[in-house]
């Protein structure tokens, strides 16, 4: 299954880069996919740099284009069906970013 994601990943990387726009909304990186073992669904997680909208509404905007990335998908799998996808953001950046902020505002007195 881990080949599957990654063939996965990889094809919505490109379809991203070659036919999709996405650009108003932000910086959109593809994180990982996990593909259900019956090849019927895959729940995308993506990353967003600079967004230009509240998450919400990311979120919203990139799964109305669901069947979009589906369309160009198609030729590029060997799959008997295309997974349906659902595109979720990835909170571990978003934690990880919170974290590094407050070690960063935080003042470590070093004990002499």
């Amino acid at each position: 299954m881990e080949r599957v994601n990654n063939q996965v990943l990889d094809i919505l990387g490109n379809i991203l880069m070659k036919n999709i726009n996405l650009s108003e909304l932000g910086f959109i990186t593809f994180t990982s996919v996990d593909v259900a073992p019956d090849l019927r669904t895959a729940k995308v997680y993506f990353s967003i740099l600079n967004p230009n909208f509240n998450n919400e509404k990311i979120i919203i905007e990139i799964n109305k284009r669901r069947k979009a990335f589906k369309k160009f998908m198609g030729p590029e799998l060997s799959f008997k069906n295309i997974p349906d996808l659902t595109f979720y953001l990835d909170d571990k950046f978003i934690y990880e970013e919170k974290i590094n902020k407050l070690l960063r505002n935080t003042n470590f007195k070093k004990n002499d």
